[in-house]
């Protein structure tokens, strides 16, 4: 008998071929049965426990969203909120050089300084992770343990390179550099990691990560001796991965940066994942000079995939805490400043003046988009002044104050003393970018994802990208067929880890699956809530014509509801994933 029996569905299996009507068998958290118009016809009676009818519903593999920080978040909410919902089935977390584990018990500060460096380079609650996650772990392999059977998506982590330096090198990780003993302390580490089912091995090099502290956080400070003694020791464990974050991510390749990650991948015979390709057609040689790393790879016997959105992911802005505006050069100093001394400098034309000109010269690289202050919309504030002003473009309310845009927006910020939400405006949303974006999918080394789900909780939302998408390539822009669509959000990414039996509806597949009104399959809007441990904010987005998702069979998610039920798995390196080579 089958558990479940889904009839009459329209069925994109996730390989990108033609959909076709079947009815799909369920047992023991499987495929079990495929029955198609004269395949079949003899079983297509079996009876089930239970079955619904989905005439007129798209069926498609459950999403796999590639890069994720759901880390500590899994603790406090197994369903990974919001993505289960928009049908992400697996989650890759483990992300950019950053884990909860392995944790060096004779050092209790050590939880404390990741807990810090996480609320920092993260944008996670601090309060969050400090009630909401157990921390009870010393090993990789205890921390995996932690989430097992607790958690309703399937989840998979790369080790962190910060983590495995701090708990080798102590303090000395920031800064130091390892000695002989502590860097094969470091690859045994990573070993053992990846024994008790790491994926493998997350590293970043950018000037954007910076500890609790302030400092560069401690994978920062890896000379390339160290890096591909790391890599090499990746490439001895089945089923396993690199990924790397280096300062040229966020715009340009430097030739160093392009020669590290060619080696990394060339020496773990990996292929090696990088976070976010960003897509402009107003900064025409930005692909090819991020892709060009992947030609080097090739040559060289590696392999580099370039994460890139397929949705535009706002994420908004304030000169009250930290976020991408504290990067561009020269404005952090200002804006670290105390509040009223930070107001005060704000205020004044000189400095405000240097900011701008800062903001739009070549050193500010990718955020140059953010310094056209008149685009900004003004979001939630919070004095009488500025009552009615939430939904209006600054450069309006500058033409009636008679200011220039950016003072405006410094003083409606001041009179909120600088908790002002701001939305920047695209500036990449014209038709010829998302010409360039559909050209720029079809590359062998480009892969969607990127959503940092987990991460900068209350700045942005890109965990609905694969909702927005297909509601966009079903009655939007139509930039690609729905079974490309599909392909890329499930078997392209599942093929990449090496997902041992997902991605792909097929007979004997794992029954992660995702059930959806085509004519309505879309993400509603980001709103704020308060529902974090110690009630911080974050921002969530519902899902919109998502009828069902099941995990590994078991239903998840019914009609934008979770139904409580913990079917997930810690999916570890080996067990439930096949090694990849370089080739593709």
């Amino acid at each position: 008998m089958l558990d479940h029996l889904i009839r009459r569905a329209t069925v994109v299996d996730g390989t990108g071929g033609p959909s076709y009507t079947a009815d799909v068998g369920i047992r023991d958290g499987r495929i079990a049965l495929i029955g198609r118009s004269r395949v079949h016809a003899g079983r297509i009676g079996e009876r089930a426990r239970t079955e619904e009818d989905a005439s007129g519903l798209v069926l498609a593999p459950g999403f796999v969203d590639p890069h994720t920080h759901y880390d500590a978040q899994l603790f406090w909410d197994p369903c990974a909120t919001p993505s289960l919902g928009h049908g992400v089935t697996t989650v890759v977390g483990g992300n950019c050089g950053f884990t909860l584990a392995p944790l060096d018990p004779a050092r209790p500060g050590d939880a404390d300084y990741t807990r810090r460096m996480m609320s920092k380079v993260e944008g996670m609650s601090l309060a969050a992770l400090e009630e909401g996650a157990p921390w009870n772990w010393s090993t990789f392999g205890e921390y995996l343990a932690a989430l097992d059977g607790r958690i309703a998506v399937n989840a998979g982590f790369m080790v962190g390179h910060c983590a495995l330096r701090r708990h080798v090198m102590g303090p000395g990780a920031v800064g130091g550099r390892p000695d002989a003993g502590q860097l094969t302390a470091m690859t045994g580490l990573l070993r053992d990691a990846m024994d008790a089912g790491a994926w493998g091995l997350s590293t970043t090099q950018s000037t954007t990560h910076s500890d609790g502290d302030g400092e560069p956080v401690a994978s920062r400070h890896a000379l390339p001796d160290e890096l591909l003694a790391l890599a090499r020791a990746v490439g001895a464990h089945e089923g396993t991965q690199l990924e790397a974050i280096v300062t040229g991510c966020l715009d340009r390749f430097s030739d160093a940066e392009i020669d590290l990650l060619t080696e990394l991948t060339a020496a773990a015979g990996r292929p090696l994942n990088w976070n976010v390709l960003t897509i402009d057609a107003a900064v025409p040689d930005r692909v090819p000079r991020q892709l060009s790393a992947s030609a080097r790879a090739r040559a060289a016997g590696g392999r580099i995939v370039a994460l890139t959105m397929p949705i535009l992911t706002p994420m908004n802005m304030s000169l009250g805490t930290f976020c991408a505006l504290n990067l561009i050069p020269g404005w952090g100093d200002v804006l670290a400043l105390p509040l009223p001394r930070r107001i005060a400098e704000l205020r004044r034309a000189p400095v405000r003046a240097e900011m701008l000109r800062r903001a739009r010269s070549e050193e500010a690289g990718v955020f140059r988009r953010l310094s056209d202050f008149g685009r900004y919309v003004v979001g939630d504030t919070y004095a009488r002044e500025n009552e009615g002003l939430t939904g209006r473009v600054v450069e309006d309310i500058a033409a009636e104050r008679g200011l220039d845009p950016f003072a405006c927006l410094v003083e409606i910020c001041a009179a909120d003393e600088l908790r002002t939400v701001l939305w920047p405006m695209p500036t990449d949303d014209d038709a010829a970018s998302w010409e360039l974006r559909r050209d720029t999918w079809e590359h062998e080394d480009v892969l969607l994802g990127g959503s940092d789900a987990g991460a900068h909780l209350d700045r942005m939302c890109g965990a609905p990208y694969t909702t927005r998408f297909l509601g966009d390539c079903l009655r939007g822009r139509k930039l690609v067929p729905l079974e490309t669509a599909v392909r890329m959000l499930t078997d392209d990414p599942a093929r990449l880890f090496g997902l041992r039996g997902r991605g792909r509806i097929a007979e004997g597949a794992h029954a992660d699956l995702v059930l959806f009104d085509p004519t309505r399959i879309d993400a509603g809007p980001a709103s704020l809530v308060h529902d974090l441990p110690g009630g911080g904010p974050r921002l969530d987005s519902r899902a919109v014509g998502v009828v069902s998702v099941r995990v590994n069979g078991v239903e998840t998610v019914r009609h934008d509801v979770t139904t409580g039920a913990l079917p997930g798995r810690v999916l570890r390196s080996g067990r439930d994933t096949e090694t990849v080579g370089t080739g593709g």
